[in-house]
């Protein structure tokens, strides 16, 4: 029997899948803004973000914190990061590679901004590195907790007088794991 992902988890993975939103949830990860403030941000009417940060809130990745009160009486939602960490139950290979494919998509976007700011004279940093390594099982996990503990660090202690910055790490296997023979084990098989 395959399990299934749960329907909250399936709400998570539509809701990041598509490269705008994880771009409006990043910049509210970074500040509480109004649809006005982040239509600001990313270009668009505020109007056109409506879809996409109902998306987020039906996924539980975003709330509303409070509601502002505008000059002539109206007032505006401010959008929050939710409280709840997304759920970490199943999710397909599918799934997963939608996520991944928009987190690409969204950097792509980001560095391409980058590179046309420093175009135009700003002071922009782009840093990409890519390597390929040999790790077994225990080395990746400690490779991995490792960049996730640097990113929790900064993460939770922000510099007063940084700038944001966008970090995206990935670890892929290129090989299929189970076809590696155990430590010790002869490479080419035993011998006749």
């Amino acid at each position: 029997m395959v399990s299934r992902p749960s329907p909250r988890l399936r709400a998570v993975h539509r809701a990041l899948a598509d490269p705008l939103r994880i771009r409006l949830f990043e910049l509210l990860v970074a500040r509480s803004r109004s649809a006005k403030e982040l239509a600001g941000l990313v270009g668009m009417r505020p109007d056109r973000l409506y879809h996409h940060l109902t998306q987020l809130e039906e996924a539980k990745l975003i709330e509303i914190a409070e509601y502002r009160r505008l000059p002539g009486g109206k007032v505006e939602r401010v959008y929050a990061p939710a409280e709840v960490e997304p759920p970490g139950d199943y999710a397909t290979p599918a799934d997963v590679a939608l996520l991944l494919n928009s987190a690409l998509e969204t950097t792509r976007a980001d560095v391409n901004a980058a590179a046309q700011a420093q175009e135009a004279g700003e002071y922009r940093r782009i840093g990409l590195g890519r390597t390929v390594v040999r790790l077994n099982e225990q080395h990746l996990d400690q490779l991995k907790a490792a960049f996730e503990r640097l990113l929790a660090t900064a993460h939770d202690h922000p510099d007063d007088d940084g700038v944001p910055a966008t970090v995206l790490w990935t670890a892929i296997d290129r090989e299929d794991r189970r076809a590696q023979p155990p430590a010790g084990a002869p490479r080419d098989g035993p011998s006749d």
